[in-house]
């Protein structure tokens, strides 16, 4: 994604948390953003796709902080999981999705309600791989229904803020309060064998297989393009962090740790420069290759 389709999206994002998704129309993005029809629509097909690369792009930050926060922790800290969960409240927050995906809600717009859906599938998804990876793989037949109830009691407990505070919530401490909740639930349901809908319900909701191959491949490509893209650029330590991004990838076995933490520092090293957008698809594809990776070891 480049930068000024990025600077499109920033635009459109504010106008739907203000005005409301409906009521904004693309001629409003155009005139805000001061671009002609036809770049807008050289970057989406229409203001469905715009708002659906939006939420893709909030979803890609989240995948990758919270993947940074495992770097070098216990994935059994419970802790550490109740950071992943205040990383996505606080994105939420920032990018001020909250009124875009009530506005959505209360369209009728049957795509973009099935968008929006899947994505919070895809949320209940890796929250139950992440309660197995704290609780153990005894836990993997109880983790879908808790993550189902650690979702709805937090959206509840901040529905009920909401309506009767006019302070913010303190999402760090909602967050750690429902880890504890659930940690007394799932513990019960286990030694009580109670489940309502079982890991079976969630088997469509897992990706389609992806081949190391082909993943190697597309980092190795991204990798490369970006290396001779910013060869002639100021920033040495980007430089060589892509450089030996490069060599770690393409050698016979890459080291995970080694990759995991060279990509936090690629990342940070080219965040809030005109080279961010590459970086984040590179990264995002890099967390991939080291994910599959770890299943093979």
């Amino acid at each position: 994604m480049n930068n000024r389709k990025r600077q499109v999206l920033l635009v459109a994002r504010q106008l739907f948390a203000e005005k409301g998704f409906a009521a904004t129309s693309v001629q409003d993005i155009l005139d805000e953003s001061q671009i002609s029809k036809g770049t807008f629509y050289n970057y989406f097909t229409s203001k469905n796709e715009c708002l659906m690369a939006m939420l893709e792009y909030a979803h890609e930050e989240a995948t990758i902080k919270r993947r940074e926060l495992l770097i070098g922790q216990d994935i059994q800290d419970k802790n550490i999981l109740a950071e992943q969960i205040v990383v996505r409240m606080h994105i939420n927050r920032e990018h001020n999705l909250l009124p875009i995906y009530e506005s959505v809600f209360s369209s009728g717009d049957q795509d973009l309600r099935s968008f929006i859906s899947k994505h919070h599938f895809m949320e209940i998804s890796w929250l139950t791989e992440r309660l197995v990876d704290v609780y153990g793989k005894e836990a993997q037949s109880y983790a879908p229904d808790c993550a189902v109830i650690f979702m709805g009691m937090m959206q509840h407990l901040i529905h009920f803020w909401n309506a009767s505070s006019t302070e913010k919530i303190d999402i760090q401490r909602l967050a750690q309060f429902t880890t504890r909740r659930i940690d007394a639930i799932i513990s019960d349901m286990m030694a009580t064998n109670d489940t309502l809908l079982g890991a079976s319900l969630f088997n469509h909701l897992q990706p389609a297989n992806e081949t190391t191959v082909d993943n190697k491949s597309m980092v190795i490509m991204l990798l490369t393009q970006f290396l001779e893209k910013c060869a002639n650029d100021t920033k040495l330590s980007g430089n060589q962090y892509t450089q030996f991004l490069l060599d770690e990838v393409h050698s016979a076995q890459p080291r995970v740790f080694i990759l995991e933490t060279v990509t936090r520092s690629f990342n940070e090293t080219f965040s809030n420069t005109h080279f961010e957008p590459e970086t984040r698809e590179i990264v995002t594809y890099l967390w991939s290759f080291i994910d599959i990776l770890k299943k093979m070891n």
